[in-house]
């Protein structure tokens, strides 16, 4: 249904938002499913997640195959973590319109100074906060967002040191109408993203697939390798693959090397068709027949 990106500096008030957004969501007269991902989803410690870039590479990663994992049309996913690297949020926004939902970017608005004296009141406190040395590094490299680059749009603001963060704040309230509204032919002001050949995984050749379409040729080709052994070059009238599966027409003989190059022009010709038609076949039989017809074609022509 659609992604939420919780975006600020460190110790800005993200997980306080993330948590109001999902107390309004559930108060909304239409109640989705929501989930919160996070670093504490996995246990991961912030200072050590944050400690290099390897290790920073590797927390990134694992949020992102877990919403990846998580997207659906039923569902709202909120992701809550820095997402201070604007590439970061275009590949989360990547993912949104591959899975064809809504999506937008919650931003919480504090100055350093002020999210520097709340990471040092949670430390005297006992709570988890991050060590000056993390915490400069991420204040340094944090990337606002920006509504007009379309992984920041639409952006909707809190200002956590100005105003508490609440379920009835503005930019929360305007975060739920956006992500709950319903959507018709008429409707302008929520944009559910649209996936592209690129994005579509549906029109992606997947490894069952290609595994299927391998073994079935290879069968084909094996048949008739052995029906041509068997005849000792006299003529073929047809090889019988199976019920239901067309006879392989061949008046002539076909060597080995021949065989191959058809088989892999087949394949080639299929996973390049499947990028603007139908997806390759997913079951030995269909590939089977596909293949018996090219071949019957190509035959019947040479």
């Amino acid at each position: 249904m659609a992604l939420v990106v919780i975006c600020g500096q460190p110790c800005s008030g993200k997980s306080k938002a993330a948590l109001c957004l999902v107390e309004a969501l559930r108060n909304a007269e239409y109640k989705p499913t929501v989930r919160i991902i996070d670093e504490t989803s996995f246990h991961l410690d912030r200072n050590q997640s944050y400690a290099d870039m390897p290790a920073e590479k590797n927390l990134r990663g694992v949020l992102r195959s877990e919403v990846d994992r998580s997207l659906s049309r039923d569902n709202i996913i909120i992701v809550d973590s820095l997402n201070s690297i604007k590439g970061y949020r275009y590949e989360l926004w990547c993912l949104a319109r591959a899975a064809g939902i809504r999506y937008c970017v919650l931003y919480c608005d504090v100055e350093e100074t002020q999210c520097r004296k709340w990471n040092e009141e949670r430390r005297e406190r006992g709570e988890t906060s991050y060590d000056d040395k993390i915490f400069e590094d991420l204040v340094r490299r944090f990337e606002r967002p920006d509504r007009r680059n379309r992984w920041d749009s639409p952006l909707f603001e809190v200002f956590p040191s100005r105003d508490s963060i609440e379920k009835s704040s503005l930019a929360i309230l305007d975060a739920v109408s956006y992500l709950t509204k319903r959507v018709d032919s008429k409707t302008r002001d929520v944009r559910v993203l649209q996936p592209t050949i690129a994005t579509q995984t549906a029109r992606v050749s997947e490894a069952n697939s290609l595994y299927e379409m391998d073994r079935a040729t290879q069968e084909v080709m094996n048949a008739i390798v052995e029906a041509q052994s068997q005849a000792i070059g006299g003529p073929l009238n047809g090889i019988n693959l199976g019920q239901g599966l067309p006879n392989i027409n061949i008046s002539r003989a076909v060597g080995l090397p021949e065989l191959r190059r058809l088989r892999r022009t087949f394949i080639k010709l299929t996973g390049q068709s499947s990028l603007s038609g139908p997806p390759p076949p997913s079951d030995a039989e269909s590939a089977k027949r596909m293949f018996v017809d090219y071949l019957n074609r190509e035959l019947e022509n040479t």
